[in-house]
């Protein structure tokens, strides 16, 4: 038996998120269907987390187990051959049989991107969400470094969200500006369901100057929900790296 991960980079404009449902279709229905062509038997891939629908991804990793012994690059190819053009296998790679894309994640890479013009982009209308009027950077930069650390986020997770404990660890949270493009880069060791979306909302209201300083302070606190931003549109959302300690095939 031989556990192999994925690294899978996909567009989800046109999926109802990564995990299978019975009410639309999903990235790894789409997956699980190529496997089951190419290995001649159903496979089920464990991923390192569900990303909603409209969300994209450069580097979701997912496993499963097979007794097929082609080459490493036979799974890659052979699966590209099958996918669509918006979803890919960026690399192929055997790990120890106790791997679990899930369960030894140790910390996750968000990226959420807006697009700051008052003019709408169809070029960029998939993977960045439009924000009119001025933003104070600076200050939503200010507000960034107060995520840092281990917080309560009961502010800032969708109104379904299971989640038994709402006490996570950011890592790191940055604004990046490329021209028109800001990009909220933002590493934790978890997040809940809408967090980072939630997050993006927040910061945009700072930079509007509806929330300040303080106001984020005391909803890193396990503040209201209410008073937290809005929960911004999923396209700008992009999970960009999942990261494992090196003995468990990272």
């Amino acid at each position: 038996m031989r556990n192999i991960k994925l690294i899978i980079e996909y567009d989800g404009t046109a999926y109802a998120g990564w995990q299978v449902q019975p009410n639309g279709l999903t990235i790894q229905e789409v997956m699980e269907k190529a496997l089951a062509k190419m290995l001649g038997e159903h496979a089920t891939l464990h991923a390192s987390g569900r990303t909603d629908a409209g969300v994209h991804a450069r580097g979701m990793v997912a496993c499963f187990k097979t007794e097929r012994t082609m080459p490493l690059r036979a799974f890659r190819e052979g699966l590209n051959s099958l996918l669509p053009s918006d979803i890919a296998v960026r690399d192929a790679a055997e790990v120890p049989l106790d791997f679990h894309a899930r369960f030894n994640a140790q910390a996750k890479h968000y990226r959420y991107t807006m697009l700051l013009d008052d003019l709408r982009s169809p070029l960029v209308r998939h993977t960045a969400w439009r924000v009119k009027g001025k933003l104070d950077i600076e200050a939503m930069r200010a507000a960034c470094r107060l995520f840092v650390g281990e917080h309560d986020f009961a502010a800032f997770r969708g109104a379904n969200c299971a989640a038994k404990t709402t006490v996570r660890r950011i890592y790191s949270m940055e604004l990046v500006q490329e021209g028109r493009l800001l990009h909220l880069d933002i590493n934790g060791s978890g997040f809940l369901k809408n967090m980072v979306r939630i997050i993006t909302g927040t910061l945009i209201e700072v930079g509007q100057g509806r929330l300040s300083a303080d106001d984020v302070a005391r909803l890193l606190k396990g503040g209201d929900r209410q008073n937290a931003g809005m929960t911004v549109p999923p396209q700008g959302l992009c999970l960009m790296q999942v990261f494992y300690p090196a003995q468990s095939g990272e």
